[in-house]
């Protein structure tokens, strides 16, 4: 149903998870991808090997998000291996749960700095680089819309995500460019599951409509269908992706 033929995308945070996923999907419907990472090479070779052995293209490129001038290498690898690029995914991201009083500023700075200016910048890249007609989704939380202990920093991080989504429609409306956040609820993934008790995950997953966890495949889902043409028509939204959570 989706073709991105033709059409090559970034997805930062792509070695493992959802990111990882999102990268598989966009190759699975023939996009090449740029599969970023920050500390684990060998994780984002498998995930390179795995499209190739499924005739994809794709590459592996080491950048830290946080940082401008790697945001900006980023986009340059990707523009000296493939020519263009047509959709950038804001995948990456941090995430410190800690309630105030233990928060310390490296804790803030570090979130602050992958979730909010490294997706910031990255956009910035996207309207110097990126083709008319060009797609970038960016991630917020479900846990922006509730109140929970301890993810104030997080949640603080993903709110500024969904008002740059917003407040950049308009800009890049004019390049051809739609920008749209989706904001997925709790995922089955190994970063989410580590250290919570079995009645712990049990209790999230009561919280939505369906009883169970979100799954890697059901945002990137989502994901392709923002990356295709026929979401031309949506830009500047966030979408829920939760289950009906919130």
């Amino acid at each position: 149903m989706y073709n991105l033929s033709g059409k090559v995308a970034i997805v930062t945070g792509a070695s493992r998870g959802i990111g990882r996923e999102i990268a598989e999907l966009l190759a699975q419907h023939g996009a090449k991808v740029v599969i970023n990472f920050a500390s684990n090479p060998a994780k984002a070779e498998e995930v390179v090997a795995g499209i190739k052995q499924n005739s994809g293209e794709a590459l592996a490129v080491q950048a830290d998000i946080g940082q401008v001038a790697e945001i900006e290498m980023l986009f340059e690898k990707t523009l000296a291996a493939f020519g263009q690029i047509d959709i950038l995914v804001n995948n990456a991201g941090i995430m410190i749960t800690k309630p105030l009083a233990a928060m310390t500023e490296d804790d803030f700075d570090k979130q602050f700095a992958v979730n909010v200016k490294g997706t910031y910048f990255a956009c910035q890249q996207a309207l110097k680089h990126m083709n008319k007609g060009g797609r970038i989704i960016n991630f917020s939380t479900s846990v922006a819309g509730m109140m929970f202990p301890a993810y104030s920093v997080y949640a603080g991080t993903k709110g500024a995500v969904e008002q740059f989504t917003r407040q950049l429609a308009k800009e890049l409306g004019p390049a051809g460019i739609t920008i749209n956040a989706v904001a997925p609820g709790p995922v089955n993934t190994e970063l989410f599951t580590i250290g919570k008790s079995e009645e712990q995950v049990q209790g999230i997953k009561n919280m939505n409509a369906f009883g169970r966890l979100g799954e890697p495949d059901d945002i990137a889902g989502a994901v392709l269908f923002l990356a295709s043409e026929e979401s031309r028509w949506i830009t500047g939204q966030t979408i829920r992706i939760n289950g009906g959570m919130v």
